[in-house]
């Protein structure tokens, strides 16, 4: 193996050496987040995947939420597909990539089968993070506008990766398992579009694929000298334009530190749009039935996908900023209780959803990573009320507290009626092993 895979694997390795206990807390951070991600998901999807559990393999990897046990990698395809599917989920907006659902999902059925340590699991989250950010930051955005979802193929890549350093695998069995990841890693927006509810699929066949993939490096299979950048290597079949630069630029940051966390159960790109319209619900004194327009300003990659003022479903809902801030205009909320066959049906709630547009700014599409919305609520007395938000709650730079984070996640183990275990879960975040727990979701 040469090239540019083999200074990816090395940079991987050395970055490893870097890894400091400040870092191994917030992989426990995502831990915890995406343990509260996964039982609310699962309890979200227990009808819709009844079928699909009834018929599952023996195993001893637990189905998170559901007291049902499965080989590692069916686990891991239903894990990551629940972890996502309340849209609450972590992610990062530089890689523009969900991280949680695909690496931990495949991590966990890991650390059940193969008897993984809790510190090698946090290890793995770490650099499963750090691999797929750096591949998908090195391909952005070109990688998206070709229509490709970059969880399900950068998340297979981190997926293999995280479980691959958690196993401990040497060097040159990194470098079979990120063959063996860039060649199954697949996913395609279409997935999303109009009715579809399978969005979440590709979070959890990336999971599935990233644990197939780290399985093989114990093989000695050679790889070929350069899956990243040969002729027909990933970068130049899944993008056209991609930086080697990007991908091993030395930095004092890990990649997971630059993560996002949500409190909105919709699409990160609702976020910022949603912070805004509850801001001027909170600090302006206006009826609802006044407003003639609502103008939402955004980065390009925002309105497309997420303008929609159409909804078909609740899958629909959670994808477009005009329900979205429909709901938090209304109701001054935009969590899993407005995401029902109720609201999303609600004449008043499409009504408001009806006056909004979505229309991008280019100064905001200059500097898109930030991830920034401006709201204009148009008044049917001509009067226009105004908010802009920069960072969207939860980000590095408007992070969630401790107790915030507890928060989060003692309402999704309520709302799954496993409001008891919640407690066990966040004794993560106190240094507290409790690895036997974690088994027992």
């Amino acid at each position: 193996m040469t090239g540019v895979a083999e200074e990816f694997i090395t940079y991987l390795f050395q970055k490893k050496e870097q890894i400091t206990p400040a870092i191994l807390k917030k992989a426990r951070e995502c831990l915890v987040d995406y343990c509260g991600a996964a039982v609310g998901g699962a309890y979200c999807a227990q009808d819709k995947l009844q079928e699909v559990k009834a018929h599952l393999p023996n195993g001893v990897v637990p189905v998170i939420g559901t007291g049902k046990k499965t080989d590692g990698k069916t686990a891991a395809l239903l894990n990551g597909f629940q972890s996502h599917m309340l849209e609450l989920d972590d992610g990062q907006r530089f890689a523009m990539i969900h991280l949680g659902g695909p690496i931990i999902s495949a991590l966990y059925s890991a650390f059940n089968e193969y008897s993984v340590s809790l510190n090698d699991l946090l290890t793995g989250i770490i650099m499963g993070y750090e691999a797929a950010c750096r591949i998908a930051i090195a391909m952005q955005p070109s990688h998206k506008k070709m229509g490709f979802h970059t969880a399900g193929t950068c998340g297979t890549i981190g997926a293999a990766i995280g479980t691959a350093f958690a196993l401990r695998y040497t060097p040159r069995q990194m470098g079979t398992v990120l063959a063996a990841a860039v060649t199954a890693a697949s996913g395609l927006l279409e997935i999303q579009e109009q009715a579809s509810e399978l969005k979440p699929y590709n979070i959890g066949n990336a999971a599935m694929n990233g644990l197939a993939a780290a399985q093989w490096g114990v093989s000695g299979l050679e790889p070929p000298q350069d899956i990243l950048n040969g002729e027909r290597g990933f970068f130049r079949i899944f993008s056209k334009s991609f930086s080697n630069e990007q991908l091993c630029k030395a930095a004092e940051y890990f990649e997971i530190e630059r993560i996002y966390v949500k409190v909105h159960s919709s699409c990160r790109h609702c976020h910022a749009p949603v912070d805004a319209a509850l801001n001027l619900r909170r600090s302006s004194a206006f009826a609802v039935q006044d407003i003639s327009r609502i103008i939402v300003y955004t980065y390009q990659l925002a309105v497309k996908g997420h303008d929609h003022t159409k909804i078909y479903n609740a899958s629909s809902a959670k994808l477009s900023i005009p329900f979205c801030i429909a709901t938090a205009l209304l109701y001054g909320i935009n969590d899993i209780s407005v995401f029902t066959d109720a609201v999303v049906t609600d004449p008043d709630v499409l009504a408001l959803t009806a006056k909004a547009e979505v229309l991008e700014d280019e100064v905001l599409t200059q500097d898109r990573t930030k991830r920034a919305a401006r709201v204009e609520i148009h008044m049917n007395d001509g009067s226009v009320l105004t908010e802009h938000i920069e960072y969207a709650k939860g980000e590095p730079e408007n992070p969630l507290s401790e107790e915030e984070l507890c928060a989060k996640v003692e309402s999704l183990m309520q709302y799954a009626n496993m409001g008891a275990a919640a407690s066990s879960v966040e004794a993560v975040l106190r240094d507290e092993d409790h690895a036997e727990y974690l088994k027992q979701l």
